[in-house]
């Protein structure tokens, strides 16, 4: 019966769609227009996209990607799609039986996923066209708009829709949790989806971010969960270390080993005292340790990073503050964070546990929560400290993010901003390491509150209007 029951109801959405061929509406073209946006900042160039329910190809059609498939169960939307993209692949197929061949960088379900048979059936069949980096990026319509689609449908002012689940925050969700893949985020968007292009891209782009509870549609990026265990992968810390001289010893000492081998890249950044002398002499006294060193052609610790990092041949990337404020006995929980593939960039958090006493001064511990609350809203993730040193990655997805540098631009001294905004861009899981901060036991820290400060609180206006306000 229940087959039965489904085949009656595809047959249903079938007619539906193939009678839905011709021409649309200017409300809807405005729509779809404003949905492709979207996508676009979600889905980066040159990659593989899959779409289920991709009707005549409009929304591929609008994303510069280098293979793009397309599913749909309309004969007649499917021949809009091979005639306006014939360098894509189709085919027709329903939720039910879908047998797509390969594996994709980008999974897309726009607006079709309240009208598959079996929602949770869905998701599980795409899991088999997903590799560990693959995202899968759902949208569908906020409930509180459901009375207004039908007021619209009883006034004449919208086609009649096929019958279809609602589907809430919490239940897209679950359901993902149940089929293996991991929310990394959820961004409602769209608060006015008429047309009207000024007024629109203006409500849109400055007030539907403060209101997401009103948006009409709901955005989410998942990736599929990590089934592997704990892999063997090979480690490379950068230290930037300016006027740390009496820290370098005790770095190498307290250097845990971690994989299949650990190097250290010592960045000396123009000390004034004897920094650099102490790092050759380091270096020379550990025959043992894998250990470069080079002093930055640049200034400030994000330079120092991305030499380090340009050197740097572990297959795991990480940072560590040569101050020792965060111990390094503490690196092995960042390594097994992304060698399990629990999260794709691990972010330290000095804020979760007692600190001692000189670690931190109170404005700055203020700064750093209010920095963590306007980050968790603008990435739609929660980041609880961004200015912890601490960080980790695989090393693909930092070579990655510095190719997609040129969206941010090169603006952040520090070079904390810099990796996360990257990462939230290419849709990467962060994950905080609760971390305890220690008291400095040499020299003076080189940040100046109140001018590094209004740098960061720029540079955070700055991504905004690229991440929220778009």
């Amino acid at each position: 019966m229940a087959r039965s029951l489904n085949a009656v109801y595809l047959e249903r959405l079938r007619t539906f769609y193939d009678s839905s061929a011709s021409e649309p509406t200017q409300v809807s073209r405005s729509y779809r227009h404003a949905i492709a946006h979207y996508y676009s900042l979600l889905i980066p160039e040159g990659c593989s996209v899959l779409e289920i329910g991709c009707g005549s190809g409009q929304l591929l059609a609008s994303l510069r990607c280098q293979t793009k498939v397309g599913v749909d169960l309309s004969s007649s939307q499917l021949a809009r799609a091979r005639i306006a993209l014939p360098q894509a692949t189709f085919y027709q197929q329903t939720d039910e039986q879908l047998e797509i061949p390969g594996t994709f960088d980008y999974i897309i379900v726009s607006d079709t996923l309240n009208f598959a048979v079996d929602v949770q059936d869905l998701l599980s069949r795409l899991r088999r066209n997903s590799h560990p980096g693959s995202r899968l990026v759902i949208n569908f319509p906020n409930n509180l708009w459901h009375p207004l689609f039908a007021f619209a449908e009883t006034l004449g002012l919208r086609r009649r829709q096929p019958e279809s689940s609602w589907l809430s925050r919490h239940d897209v969700s679950q359901l993902l949790d149940l089929t293996d893949w991991e929310t990394v985020k959820t961004q409602p968007r769209l608060l006015w989806p008429l047309g009207a292009p000024v007024i629109a891209t203006n409500i849109n782009r400055w007030i539907a971010p403060f209101v997401p509870a009103l948006c009409l549609s709901v955005f989410t990026v998942a990736r599929p969960r990590s089934t592997h265990d704990l892999r063997a992968l090979t480690v490379s810390v950068i230290v930037p270390a300016r006027n740390e001289a009496g820290n370098i010893a005790a770095v190498v000492e307290r250097m845990p080993e971690m994989g299949r081998w650990t190097e250290l890249i010592f960045v000396e950044g123009h000390s004034s005292d004897d920094t650099w002398n102490e790092i050759q002499k380091i270096q020379a006294a550990n025959p043992n340790r894998r250990i470069s060193i080079l002093q930055q052609s640049g200034k400030g610790k994000g330079n120092a990073v991305r030499e380090g990092f340009a050197v740097a041949k572990g297959d795991i990337l990480m940072i560590l503050d040569a101050d020792l404020t965060v111990p390094p006995e503490d690196l092995p929980k960042f390594y097994e964070a992304v060698a399990a593939g629990r999260c794709d960039f691990a972010n330290g958090s000095r804020l979760v546990y007692p600190m001692e006493s000189a670690a931190m001064q109170f404005l700055n511990m203020v700064a750093n929560k209010c920095f963590g609350l306007t980050f968790s809203w603008l990435l739609s993730q929660p980041v609880k400290d961004t200015l912890c040193g601490t960080k980790a990655l695989l090393h693909s997805n930092y070579l990655k993010i510095a190719a997609n540098r040129s969206y941010f631009g090169d603006f952040d001294p520090f070079g904390d901003f810099d990796l996360l905004f990257g990462a939230d861009k290419l849709n990467l899981k962060i994950a905080d390491i609760p971390i305890r901060y220690r008291d400095r036991t040499y020299g003076s820290t080189n940040i100046h509150r109140w001018r590094h400060g209004w740098l960061l609180l720029r540079m955070v206006i700055f991504a905004a209007r690229k991440l929220k306000f778009v």
